[in-house]
């Protein structure tokens, strides 16, 4: 697909689409560090089938969105003993700022209202966005994403050490680092081959390779702290999507999530880790569809 530019919040966005313009829209919102194309074509294509508008887009600082170069990148680990002690965290920027991003991206497309769907950090956004912004939200899905609560388990040590690994920037190095976290985090009852990890991992290293902008996101998330209240004040129909075996955020986030918002429909999926796995794109696809038809 080819990717347009718009100006959102005052932040220039790269995003693509798929399907007729004259259907009701449908917003995906991608996850922590990473890009627009993490969301699988089959499964746009899919959900511009069954009569959506379906619109992916790079969240800012990563992918071929504006990436905020003027702030530095933070100390991870500074930001989460901030955060433990109850101390003023600083960030470069918000959830609610991106939330207020995916806002502006319907402005200037003239998108009264949409289906928010939102995975992980997405997922998160998408709560603020549907909490804030009800009525431009039709309904929301929340895709192995969390409410932020400190009661829930937090990834383990070896999972965070992973994705926070520095390595040379040079291809072979990224693809070997990046492959060492997709074999932990990826659904262990559908394995990605080497193939489809190699393909994913060079596709967004050579489309845009920019990891400051993944520690301003971890940054955000934790400045955002718990979602709790926010969520309990959703009113739009929510479906909460989460995979059982994820390792990353833990199934009690979604959970959590589903709790919190008023008759929020929960779907907990059998060996499902923390990605979207071909095998499972037809099942999402009928889900979202299913849910956004108000089924």
């Amino acid at each position: 697909m080819q990717e347009k530019y718009v100006i959102a919040n005052g932040v220039r966005l790269a995003y693509d689409e798929f399907g007729d313009s004259t259907n009701p829209a449908m917003l995906l919102i991608m996850g922590l560090a990473t890009q627009m194309i993490a969301w699988p074509e089959s499964f746009c294509e899919q959900l511009a089938a069954q009569g959506y508008w379906v619109i992916r887009y790079d969240n800012r600082d990563i992918g071929l969105s504006e990436k905020i170069e003027s702030a530095k990148p933070p100390n991870i680990a500074k930001l989460i003993i901030q955060s433990k002690l109850r101390m003023s965290v600083k960030v470069p920027y918000s959830l609610k700022d991106m939330a207020d991003d995916s806002v502006g991206l319907l402005d200037a497309l003239k998108i009264d209202k949409a289906h928010i769907v939102g995975v992980s950090m997405g997922g998160m956004i998408g709560q603020l966005v549907t909490a804030h912004a009800a009525n431009r939200v039709h309904t929301f899905t929340s895709i192995m994403s969390t409410s932020g609560d400190k009661k829930i388990p937090a990834a383990k040590r070896h999972i965070t050490a992973a994705m926070l690994r520095r390595s040379d920037n040079s291809e072979q190095a990224v693809l070997a680092n990046k492959k060492e976290v997709l074999r932990l985090i990826s659904s262990p009852a559908f394995p990605p081959s080497e193939k489809e990890m190699t393909e994913k991992i060079l596709s967004s290293y050579r489309r845009s390779y920019y990891p400051a902008g993944g520690l301003r996101h971890i940054a955000a998330i934790i400045h955002c702290g718990s979602r709790v209240a926010a969520l309990q004040t959703i009113t739009r129909p929510t479906l909460v999507i989460h995979g059982k075996e994820d390792v990353l955020v833990n199934v009690a986030g979604g959970i959590d999530t589903a709790r919190h918002i008023r008759d929020a429909k929960l779907e907990l999926i059998d060996g499902m880790g923390h990605d979207l796995p071909q095998e499972l794109i037809p099942r999402f696809v009928g889900l979202i569809a299913s849910h956004a038809r108000g089924d």
